[in-house]
């Protein structure tokens, strides 16, 4: 039985806390590396892929949801340029959030600055979609070539910084946490081309049973939906216990 029209798709929620929950449990294995005098291999193959994959499914959820925002609002009988500006303010503001942390890092931890996390790719994601976002094969096209671009991109060294936020890497840059355009926003236009096939006009095209109230759903969706403040704020939570446990150092 498909959802009514402007209720949560509780699914994607589910997606968005796995990948939260991914990103934490990454974040736990590379805290005891970098503060700690452990070594797990974090610059191996499968590690790599592990937090790619996890980095993925939440970067093609931002697209999906650019979607859902604008076909719920059409659905709800709002005016998009009320709806436009909604997107504006929530991309600038977390933008701002990304340079936040980029200040953060600096002050706090000189050698590893979060230069363009994913925080600033999101958020300047948002704005650059707003002109896209009822496209399929226009974004299904380009988002194949930013990401082609961006796998390109990962080998070369560039000596110059200025467009490190685009995928031209500077030899000396720290790759954690590093979500340059190139390809990540080809990953949220592919999102947005999944939004409009999976669910057209704020409706899915595939039958899936409620299980929003679930014991073992319900946790997760609460995760999800508060996925930015638990961003903001795991990784010092992480560090405190890690510190008072023994396992870290500063």
């Amino acid at each position: 039985m498909k959802n009514a029209p402007l209720t949560r798709f509780w699914e994607l929620d589910v997606l968005r806390a796995i990948a939260v929950i991914m990103m934490i449990f990454y974040h736990i294995f590379y805290d005891l590396e970098y503060f700690g005098d452990h070594d797990f291999g974090l610059s191996t193959l499968p590690w790599v892929i592990y937090a790619r994959f996890g980095a993925s499914i939440f970067i093609v959820l931002v697209g999906i949801s650019l979607t859902l925002s604008f076909s719920r609002a059409e659905v709800g009988g709002i005016p998009e340029k009320e709806i436009q500006l909604k997107q504006v303010k929530r991309g600038i503001m977390i933008f701002l959030l990304g340079l936040v942390i980029t200040f953060t890092t600096w002050y706090l931890i000189d050698e590893f600055v979060i230069v363009f996390g994913i925080l600033h790719l999101i958020g300047l994601s948002v704005l650059l979609a707003l002109p896209l976002i009822k496209y399929r094969s226009l974004n299904l096209i380009l988002g194949i070539i930013f990401i082609i671009l961006g796998a390109i991109l990962i080998y070369p060294n560039f000596e110059f910084p200025w467009l490190v936020w685009l995928g031209f890497r500077p030899m000396e840059y720290d790759y954690v946490d590093y979500f340059p355009l190139l390809p990540w926003f080809g990953v949220v236009l592919i999102g947005i081309v999944a939004g409009h096939v999976l669910y057209p006009k704020y409706k899915r095209i595939f039958n899936l049973p409620d299980l929003s109230e679930n014991i073992m759903i319900k946790p997760l969706t609460v995760i999800g939906q508060h996925s930015l403040l638990i961003y903001l704020v795991h990784q010092p939570i992480i560090i405190i216990i890690l510190h008072d446990f023994g396992l870290i150092s500063f």
